[in-house]
């Protein structure tokens, strides 16, 4: 008698968490020539898996922004032990980019179009002399900065709005409309954190409201000039876009039905 034939296993969809230096890369995006974290992140797992691999992420990141909660998946005939997948993938890694966790989820689970929410935290350093250890991965405002003022004017940005003035200007989203959940400036000593969660983010969008918050911080602008750009939806309005050193994710939202682990507390620096 010939031998029965085992069905081939089923492709399985696996969650991952992953942190990075933006510092280290040229963005997130493939590209040819350089180094790009899904680049860099694809050929670990790839490695580790013994077939390619290709992530679908909650977010692309400029170059030069930095991450300590982005969220992957990929599909996978692979199987591996959660501790063989991570500490597998952080072998093959290259330095500044690490995984933090794995999880196998349902095949309804998508990093993108999953997420109902995201999370960034913008730190800048704000004293008289420019960082030299945490160059690259903090912002240097060498101005004294009124954080209440900063609060005052975050605050007419929180809730549902046409952020136009506030996105890139080769920003390629369909509808300019977001709604910003929370938008939080404090200090601690010498440091100015902005946290911001909302239901998604356009492009640049965190780095320019962090670029009005600070000339409103510095005396340049008063508090109401934020709420004159936000209602102008012309970028052209919106001044400086603030620099991508600081700029981190730091948490993407999903539903609970997917079980994923709770996302590392915002990175700081004291």
């Amino acid at each position: 008698m010939g031998k029965t034939l085992e069905a081939p296993q089923p492709q399985q969809r696996l969650a991952f968490g992953v942190e990075y230096d933006g510092g280290a890369f040229h963005g997130w995006q493939i590209q040819a020539g350089v180094a790009t974290v899904q680049g860099a992140l694809e050929r670990a797992l790839s490695a580790v898996a013994a077939e390619p691999v290709r992530v679908v992420t909650a977010g692309r990141t400029d170059a030069g922004v930095h991450a300590t909660g982005q969220v992957v998946h990929f599909d996978t005939l692979s199987r591996r032990s959660d501790y063989a997948w991570v500490r597998g993938t952080n072998t093959q890694a290259p330095r500044g980019l690490a995984v933090n966790w794995v999880r196998n989820v349902s095949r309804d689970f998508h990093a993108r179009f999953s997420a109902t929410g995201r999370a960034y935290r913008y730190i800048i350093l704000n004293r008289a002399v420019r960082p030299t250890i945490l160059a690259g991965r903090v912002t240097w405002f060498y101005r004294p900065l009124n954080v209440e003022a900063m609060q005052q004017a975050a605050d007419y940005l929180i809730g549902r709005h046409d952020f136009s003035a506030y996105r890139a200007s080769g920003c390629q989203s369909h509808q300019p409309v977001r709604e910003v959940r929370k938008l939080g400036v404090s200090r601690a000593r010498e440091w100015v954190l902005i946290d911001i969660e909302a239901d998604g983010f356009l492009h640049h969008m965190v780095r320019n409201i962090a670029g009005v918050l600070c000339a409103i911080g510095s005396g340049e602008q008063a508090p109401g000039w934020a709420q004159e750009v936000l209602e102008s939806c012309d970028r052209r309005s919106g001044g400086v876009t603030a620099s991508a050193d600081g700029l981190y994710l730091t948490r993407v939202d999903y539903p609970g039905q997917f079980n994923l682990p709770m996302s590392p507390p915002p990175c700081q620096y004291w």
